[in-house]
């Protein structure tokens, strides 16, 4: 019997030590193919971002160093269209106060619209889905159209708004003529597309739970207490998410400037009060064809827009409450 184990125990060292190894080795293989054809099936979403975002983006940033005149001229000029830019061009600044006005009021503005309307819209009333169906149209209809449209409602003479201010006492503005009236205007009719915010509202009113609205109730508090301590804790990362998309297309207004003036051969018009940043950019670069002048101004709004979104990602540790609880 001894012997017999001993030969057992022989045979068993002599058998490979891992019988596992033709798998391992095909579980490697497979591994590496999925691997490739994962490449391969990438490969076009890479070879478009490099030939057409990051391919640009590179070339714009050497752009903004030279006096790229987009037909011959690109001289390496330095920091010189910086310079030009904050101390020599006073439309710039004219420009950036217009585009930071505009986003300082229609931001929270619009982002207090679009969350009441959600509000207005989550009751449970007969008709309620016809209602949202009105007001989320405005955000789908876009173009030089609209634009024609409000400024023939915002007519100081005959627009409908001032006709309806006039009904009870109230004498409308100048809208569109007074340069101090123009940005308002544009902020108001802004609002009228508040809808597309409503709906992401809508979605997350939706989905806070029931049982915390009972449980508040129950507690004694009102229903502005219920909607400040309960609903807007649950869709503040919808609300962060709002601000964020909102600040960064706020500073990229451009049409308004463009079509609702008085005087089309001068984009901006009146005194410049509807000169925006976008705006000044597109008459460097498309009207004095100064396109090196240009891309530094889209840099430095880059720049500007990126550090208004870090410190809206910072500060929203202090008030933005997720479901688990981490808010980093």
């Amino acid at each position: 019997m001894n012997r017999l184990s001993l030969n057992a125990d022989s045979a068993n060292s002599a058998s490979p030590v891992s019988p596992a190894n033709p798998v391992k080795k095909r579980k490697l293989s497979l591994e590496r193919k999925e691997a490739v054809w994962g490449f391969v099936f990438v490969l076009p979403w890479v070879v478009g971002f490099l030939a057409f975002t990051f391919g640009p983006l590179l070339f714009s940033l050497y752009t903004s160093f030279t006096n790229y005149d987009i037909t011959s001229q690109m001289d390496w000029v330095g920091v010189r269209n910086y310079r030009n830019m904050f101390f020599h061009d006073s439309l710039f600044w004219k420009s950036l106060n217009n585009t930071l006005y505009y986003v300082l009021f229609h931001v929270p503005l619009n982002t207090a619209a679009a969350l009441l309307l959600a509000v207005a819209m989550n009751q449970k009333m007969p008709g309620m889905r016809i209602f949202r169906t009105v007001f989320y149209l405005p955000s789908i209809l876009a173009g030089v159209a609209i634009f024609y449209l409000w400024m023939m409602l915002l007519n100081p003479g005959t627009g409908l708004v001032n006709m309806a201010l006039g009904w009870v006492g109230i004498e409308g503005p100048a809208w569109m003529v007074d340069p101090n009236w123009t940005k308002p205007a544009v902020i108001l009719m802004k609002l009228w597309g508040a809808g597309g915010g409503m709906l992401l509202y809508l979605a997350a009113l939706q989905g806070v739970p029931d049982h915390l609205y009972e449980a508040a109730e129950i507690d004694g508090a009102s229903p502005l207490r219920r909607f400040w301590h309960v609903t807007v804790p649950m869709i503040t990362p919808v609300i962060f998410f709002e601000l964020v998309t909102n600040l960064i297309a706020a500073f990229q207004i451009f049409q308004e400037g463009y079509v609702m003036v008085q005087d089309q051969n001068t984009p901006g018009s009146p005194m410049n009060s509807l000169l925006f940043y976008n705006l000044h950019m597109f008459l460097k670069a498309f009207k004095s064809f100064q396109m090196g002048y240009a891309t530094a101004m889209a840099w430095f709004l880059f720049v500007v827009v990126i550090i208004l979104t870090l410190i809206n990602m910072a500060l929203s540790k202090l008030w933005v409450h997720y479901e688990g609880g981490d808010n980093k």
